[in-house]
């Protein structure tokens, strides 16, 4: 028998049934510990999709601004064409 002070003895049942506790803590310690990382895990993914959607929605906007400007550049460039082209004839017909 086991002895933990002079006047007490432990018996076998009891140090099984400490045992069996102090297992049940370690998993109930274990199953916190990875619930914690897995939500931790998704909050992550979560913000990093969100970042995601945010960069795709400037890159859009970018591509917009970017396809109007270019528009507006062929118009100016259409227009000095022409310009160009009704002052060369007026040099032309001046010759």
């Amino acid at each position: 028998m086991m002895y933990i002070s002079a006047d007490s003895e432990v018996s076998a049942p009891e140090v099984a049934a400490f045992v069996g506790l102090l297992v049940f803590v370690m998993f109930l310690v274990g199953a916190a510990c990875a619930t914690f990382l897995e939500l931790r895990k998704t909050k992550i993914d979560a913000k990093q999709d969100e970042d995601m959607r945010q960069l795709v929605s400037r890159y859009e906007r970018l591509a917009e601004n970017t396809l109007d400007a270019q528009q507006r550049t062929a118009a100016d460039v259409a227009e000095l064409r022409t310009r160009t082209a009704a002052v060369e004839q007026i040099l032309r017909s001046v010759e």
